[in-house]
């Protein structure tokens, strides 16, 4: 067996699960999940009507590049979206099975093990698969402790010069999980510059980029490298999806974008990794990029739940509304697995302690003494969960 396996820790969620089998939750409350940052609104009509007319799509085989209509509609959403000039469709585009999956096999085809003890940086929190695909890429991961009193900026200044000459490959989360902060133009620009130096590929996840509050838009990393005249987009590739954007979590849909040549390596790395995006599935992704309608429908859901959520915590919790994205990222007043524990035990609330998102790095863990909460269910069901939180911190912790 591959001996990297054993290098990697229990998912968050098997540490929450062990978590709340030490207590039994209340069952005078009905069970509410604030935990898994699964979209909870339904899926558009006609995103299911462009499906099911497309299923006969499922007698052929389809190709790792995907079509050319989903390609260039995807390109058209880029374009429109960030403002930037037309990617090329053909060798800037790739569709993917869902951010997760491509995020993951992106290590793999990066990482080059012949080099002295290869090292991917990530964010930290972050999301768990980064470190997964790190380990089994067989390289180190460092982390970049991303703090409150930085505005969970990049710090890039916390790893020592020896590990940036080692750095193959960047993870960066804009708009953050779980932080929701959203990367400024200057932040970019330190990092494009540290890729130049180094020689780093740049992985941008920004799957929670459509769910935002007011009409500023979350800077994208294509953009900013537009915008600082990179419109090669040089060892910058984006990975994003609709499961967030559109409420098709289970389509597994998504795409990268950015500088061709390591996205020509990524699609050979595909053909034989055998990931490729179903046909109807294509069909569906097509009609959702096409519309934004309905996007700004379930941004205005997510608007309106924060609003109730934050109107209820603010007299007990220092909770602020976040750049973007559908999660809180809130400080508890005792140890985050205590507080989780207890808000479990005593009201059927499930969250998520934020030391599980995280690693101890720079002598310490940054999600300690904060739990995530997912805003994803319906806003009564939302606001029901707030106001269990409410009274458990009320009636004193």
């Amino acid at each position: 067996m591959n001996p990297d396996l054993n290098k990697l820790q229990p998912y968050p969620f098997q540490k929450l699960a062990a978590l709340f089998r030490e207590v039994e939750p209340n069952k005078d409350y009905r069970p509410i999940s604030l935990s898994i940052g699964e979209p909870k609104h339904a899926t558009p009509r006609f995103i299911k009507d462009a499906l099911t007319a497309n299923l006969d799509g499922l007698a052929n085989y389809p190709t790792t590049a995907g079509s050319d209509a989903l390609r260039n509609a995807i390109a058209d959403w880029l374009a429109t979206r960030y403002a930037i000039t037309l990617p090329d469709a053909k060798i800037q585009v790739l569709p993917v099975n869902g951010s997760r999956e491509a995020l993951f096999a992106f290590a793999q085809t990066v990482i080059d093990r012949s080099r002295n003890d290869p090292v991917v940086v990530c964010p930290n929190p972050f999301y768990q698969i980064y470190e997964g695909a790190a380990l089994l890429a067989g390289a180190t991961p460092h982390f970049l402790n991303t703090l409150p009193e930085d505005n969970y900026a990049l710090n890039f200044a916390q790893l020592p010069e020896q590990v940036w000459q080692r750095t193959q490959l960047v993870y960066v989360c804009s708009p953050g999980n779980p932080t929701g902060h959203v990367m400024p133009l200057e932040e970019w620009q330190t990092l494009f510059e540290m890729s130049d130096r180094h020689g780093f590929v740049i992985a941008s996840d920004e799957c929670y980029s459509e769910i935002y509050f007011g009409e500023e838009k979350p800077l994208g990393a294509l953009q900013a490298a537009q915008q600082l005249g990179r419109s090669d987009y040089r060892n910058l590739v984006v990975f994003s999806s609709l499961s967030k954007r559109s409420n098709v979590p289970g389509m597994r849909s998504g795409f990268v974008a950015g500088d061709a040549g390591v996205i020509a390596k990524f699609a050979l790395y595909r053909t034989y990794h055998g990931s490729a995006m179903n046909p109807a599935i294509q069909a569906a992704s097509i009609a959702a990029w096409n519309d934004e309608a309905h996007v700004a429908e379930n941004r205005r859901l997510y608007a309106e739940k924060f609003a109730r959520v934050l109107e209820i915590l603010k007299p007990v919790l220092p909770v602020t509304l976040p750049d973007a994205g559908f999660y809180l990222w809130v400080r508890t007043p005792l140890a985050d697995t205590a507080f989780a524990q207890a808000l479990y035990r005593d009201y059927n609330v499930a969250v998520l302690p934020g030391s599980y998102l995280a690693r101890t790095a720079q002598g310490m863990n940054p999600g300690e003494n904060f739990v995530r909460l997912a805003l994803v269910a319906n806003t009564e069901e939302t606001a029901e969960g707030a106001q269990r939180i409410k009274k458990l911190v009320a009636g004193g912790l």
